[in-house]
């Protein structure tokens, strides 16, 4: 008879990372069972879903608002349907606004919860922690510096570094993926990635667009690799096209296959989130941006404690790449900034000499670390 573990992750990331330990998990416990809600690859590994993960696809306060009812809805009657039909434990996985909440109510039923991915508690909203000390009986950490805050605070903690560390190769070769792109190796490719969620492609297609309008205008032989991570979201960007008459331009819509488009790319466009450290790890340059309904904007900037956004400026302590953010965000800006990063040979050497070192650290056989985590509170 099938072991029942509960797990929910909520976007693009977390459902990668979620079937990576789901299948070091069932290495060693083939008898367990997957069921919550998940995306396509952690359903390819097996899982029962319970509700489709574009539900949880939402970020930002405002947009939190407009599907408020549904979430708490939805977490409801997740509640519900494990309290009747108890796992063995819970796995969030990110999503902590959503799981939080159900890793609370199902821990003081005495199921335990593990949280996969901690939240950057340590950049804003620090005043989690105490949420967390009651919904968590477990947190993985992905970065070296975030065990000593759950240590501080009494909650039993391990870092697993990063699945991406140990995924990504050391030297990607963008010969041997421009000829299999059947791009030319002397042209000049910008990967443009809007985000994953339904909501971030909205507020950053056209920005996107009219920032290759200008960079057309110099350098008229450029290319754009827009990968797209659902076919809403890559008809949003369509959609975006045709209202910006930019439909004959040199985009190339892709299904998928960010980690193609950044290693084809002489440099990146990327919107501030996991995909700004996948960059990092592919050793491609970046420019970072984001932009929010201007309500959530201000609310996040009053409680954030640090200066930059971008995963690999947080990682490294500092501005390593451009970040261009709400306001600063504009065609021209990041048309500049582009350019700027991309003709100075010896920032882009420079930043394959920093990644790398960044690799080496996240590299920690993430996956089966997170599952001996795992298994260390499962029944016997």
């Amino acid at each position: 008879m099938a072991q029942v573990i509960g797990i929910v992750a909520g976007e693009a990331s977390g459902d990668l990372l979620a079937s990576h330990l789901m299948e070091a998990i069932r290495k060693a416990r083939p008898d367990v069972e997957f069921v919550g809600i998940g995306g396509p690859k952690m359903q390819s590994a097996g899982m029962r879903v319970l509700f489709p993960m574009e539900k949880l696809a939402v970020f930002g306060y405002v947009e939190v608002l407009r599907h408020y009812f549904e979430l708490v809805g939805i977490r409801r009657k997740l509640r519900a349907y494990f309290l009747s039909n108890r796992p063995l434990l819970f796995i969030g996985v990110d999503a902590p606004d959503f799981n939080f909440g159900l890793e609370h109510a199902l821990k003081k039923r005495g199921i335990p919860t593990i949280h996969y991915v901690s939240p950057s508690i340590w950049a804003w909203r620090g005043e989690r922690i105490k949420k967390i000390r009651k919904a968590v009986t477990h947190m993985l950490a992905l970065f070296p510096h975030e065990p000593r805050i759950y240590q501080d605070a009494g909650v039993p903690v391990t870092y697993v570094g990063h699945p991406l560390a140990d995924l990504l190769p050391d030297e990607p070769d963008r010969a041997a993926m421009r000829e299999l792109m059947r791009i030319p190796l002397k042209a000049k490719v910008f990967a443009f990635l809007p985000g994953s969620r339904q909501s971030e492609v909205r507020q950053l297609a056209a920005l996107f667009i009219e920032t290759a309008k200008i960079i057309l205008q110099g350098m008229p032989d450029a290319r754009f690799l827009v990968p797209l991570a659902s076919r809403e979201t890559r008809a949003i960007f369509e959609q975006a096209l045709y209202d910006c008459k930019a439909e004959e331009m040199p985009f190339s819509l892709l299904f998928g296959h960010a980690q193609d488009a950044m290693i084809a790319a002489d440099i990146v466009l990327v919107a501030s989130g996991t995909a700004t450290l996948e960059c990092a790890l592919l050793k491609r340059p970046m420019v970072i941006t984001y932009r929010l309904n201007a309500l959530t904007w201000r609310i996040m900037r009053r409680k954030s404690y640090l200066p930059y956004f971008g995963l690999p400026n947080v990682l490294l302590g500092r501005f390593v790449v451009p970040e261009l953010m709400q306001a600063d965000a504009t065609p021209e800006n990041l048309a500049q900034a582009l350019l700027n990063l991309l003709n100075d040979r010896n920032a882009v050497a420079d930043l394959e000499v920093i990644f790398s070192e960044l690799h080496k650290t996240l590299r920690q056989n993430t996956a089966q670390k997170a599952a001996d985590a795992v298994l260390s509170c499962l029944p016997p």
